[in-house]
């Protein structure tokens, strides 16, 4: 018998990979932040999401329950398990469309993302006493997840592929050493106490604005941010024109043995640019159920502290809108002392964002956990502490104080009123409970007269109150305590924690105005 050969056709090759996408598409597909060893929420619907064809019914199981949708147009599709209970023991999750994908090693307890700048960014590897804690870390009830780097123009809907990260691993010694350290103290401080797994999902990325992590359309409802718009506007009209200059400078360095200029930057590399950072970073974890954020970052915006007052609640408000859940949890790291004590009294940008910070976590569902007093005394010029645990230790008092509701201590002494009387004031304060100087007489407070003067002041602790009095003002219209970028207060309740620093004045400060 002869077998006559098909002559190729062009048209042919256009078939087969028709069918080839068409198959393609017919898998059903779950993003890289649902997969194995992942923790589900307890105690909220749990989205399960994902693509398969247009059309597609896709059924999701998980224990009893068993949840389905059917995919919309653009292949997209979304369930909601019903509020699951805390479950220590693995279990697997089935996806099942026109074909089957399995989850493998499921738990359910909290997730909490950790997200911020370089401080939020700093690894296991780098803390104080590094080789014992990551000896340590050896706990399968936590599971840990870092979103890939990434720089988009747009919300994306997974996370950067290709990448070493973007998958979840049990926290062993051996996944850890490169894992934000607050992020792991805080959730290893939570398992402990809650005796539920914890997921912690990091995505940070040092040296970058709150704006980076704010979406376009909340910059833009707020002419406070007009500056932060116009920037990323105009970024790409100053990276061209560069460019077009570059090749002429390093011939110029060439020609005159000096070291070749560095390449312009970018725009769509450059992470400090406005909502970037939530279109590649943020975007690919929502809906993902979550109970709450910790958040380190502000000294990228140091100086536009008093634009942050603003800033980071539109940011807090649009995470809380993309998950759609207003009464999410979001704890704010204030930010540690950095740089020489200062010779005397005088104005602080990093005060003053501190400030924002502490009005931002005096919002509903906000706290803070101060690092004012966790700075290496040695090497007061480091802006990377490496006391890392203290910090996860007071995120992990704030929530189980403020999100779980446990009757613990978690504030410092926090400044309530003031009654002047001359040349001295009594100042009332909060979380006041065994108040006392640690360490010698008490310091860190800074009086002025309408002058607008400042002096250190004398101060002592009776109760719940400070007194402070000082010879060179007549009468006293403002007092300030830890005003300064590294302070030298040491102020503290019966708990062990620092008091939070303030100002009873409203005066003009050094940020005022700058955009």
């Amino acid at each position: 018998m002869t077998i006559r050969r098909r002559a190729w056709r062009p048209e042919m090759a256009f078939a087969i990979l028709a069918i080839m996408v068409a198959q393609a598409r017919a898998e059903v597909k779950l993003p890289a932040v649902l997969s194995d060893h992942m923790v589900l929420q307890q105690q909220m619907p749990v989205p399960i999401w994902g693509t398969a064809n247009p059309g597609e019914q896709v059924t999701v199981t998980f224990g009893d329950q068993k949840q389905s949708a059917t995919a919309d147009s653009s292949g997209k599709w979304k369930v909601a398990l019903s509020p699951l209970h805390a479950n220590a023991q693995p279990a697997d999750l089935t996806v099942a469309g026109a074909n089957t994908v399995t989850l493998h090693d499921i738990l359910v307890g909290e997730v909490w993302v950790c997200s911020g700048q370089s401080n939020m960014e700093f690894a296991m590897r780098t803390v104080k006493n590094s080789a014992q804690e990551i000896a340590q870390a050896d706990n399968p009830q936590i599971r840990l997840f870092t979103v890939p780097k990434w720089v988009a123009e747009h919300p994306e809907s997974d996370v950067k592929p290709g990448t070493r990260d973007g998958k979840w691993e049990a926290c062993t010694p051996q996944t850890v050493p490169g894992f934000t350290a607050v992020g792991y103290f805080f959730g290893r401080d939570l398992q402990k106490s809650l005796h539920v797994p914890v997921g912690l999902i990091h995505t940070s990325w040092g040296g970058t604005p709150a704006e980076s992590w704010t979406p376009d359309k909340y910059l833009k409802e707020d002419s406070e941010f007009e500056a932060i718009e116009k920037h990323r506007e105009t970024a790409q009209a100053d990276y061209d024109k560069k460019m077009e200059r570059w090749p002429q400078a390093v011939e110029r360095a060439k020609a005159s043995n000096r070291p070749a200029p560095r390449k312009p930057v970018d725009p769509q590399h450059d992470p400090n640019l406005a909502s970037v950072l939530y279109n590649g970073m943020i975007a690919p974890i929502v809906p993902e159920a979550i109970r709450g954020a910790i958040w380190y970052q502000g000294e990228s915006n140091a100086g536009r502290a008093y634009q942050y007052r603003k800033l980071l609640p539109a940011m807090i408000k649009s995470w809380r809108d993309a998950w759609g859940e207003p009464d999410m949890s979001f704890l704010i790291v204030s930010l540690a002392n950095f740089q020489n004590p200062p010779a005397a009294p005088g104005e602080s940008d990093w005060a003053e964002l501190r400030e924002a910070q502490s009005m931002t976590a005096h919002m509903p569902h906000n706290g803070q956990a101060l690092a004012i007093d966790l700075a290496d005394a040695n090497n007061p010029g480091d802006i990377h502490p490496k006391d890392k645990q203290d910090v996860g230790h007071r995120l992990a008092f704030v929530a189980l104080a403020k999100t779980y509701g446990q009757n613990i201590p978690y504030s410092g002494p926090e400044f309530e009123s003031m009654k002047v009387e001359g040349n001295k004031a009594t100042l009332t304060f909060k979380y006041a409970d065994g108040m006392k100087a640690k360490d010698g007489p008490l310091k860190g407070f800074q009086v002025a007269g309408e002058d607008h003067k400042w002096h250190w002041a004398e101060a002592h602790v009776g109760g719940n109150t400070v007194v402070v009095s000082c010879p060179d003002v007549e009468k006293i219209a403002a007092v300030r305590y830890d005003w300064a970028n590294n302070p030298q207060g040491n102020l503290y309740n019966k708990a062990g924690l620092p008091a939070v620093p303030f100002r009873t004045d409203q005066w003009p400060g050094v940020t005022e105005g700058k955009k």
